[in-house]
């Protein structure tokens, strides 16, 4: 019986452990990311589609700057800034004038909740 219970204990924990390395907080899907926004600002297909392209742009480019600088986090936001800067300003480029509005007041919301997500364009510390 104490068997049968240890390994139950030990499955739970590896599930546990498998699912909140695949779930972490903060790391979204492109594509997800995109089709939110897409319901916030009711954007269309091919609109959510560019705004996926750019997301994952700028995600790649956000994984080259964690890797060259291994992590530093100082370091990170000096350089994120600028990547923050021109994914909102790309996003901005795809949308309707009624939509951008939209999309400064999501923003502005987000950066004012100290927020930093991928449907604010990761305004966190961005300058508008």
């Amino acid at each position: 019986m104490k068997k049968i219970l240890l390994i139950c204990g030990l499955l739970i924990g590896l599930t546990s452990v498998n699912y909140a390395q695949t779930n972490k907080p903060g790391t979204t899907d492109p594509t997800e990311e995109a089709k939110l926004l897409q319901k916030q600002l009711k954007l269309s297909d091919a609109q959510t589609a560019k705004i996926a392209t750019i997301y994952q742009e700028s995600a790649q480019k956000f994984d080259k700057i964690k890797q060259k600088e291994n992590g530093n986090t100082n370091k990170m936001l000096v350089e994120i800034r600028p990547l923050r800067t021109a994914t909102i300003k790309k996003i901005k480029n795809v949308l309707t004038p009624h939509q951008a509005v939209k999309y400064d007041k999501l923003v502005k919301d987000t950066k004012a909740g100290g927020g930093n997500g991928w449907s604010d364009g990761w305004s966190a510390t961005a300058e508008n």
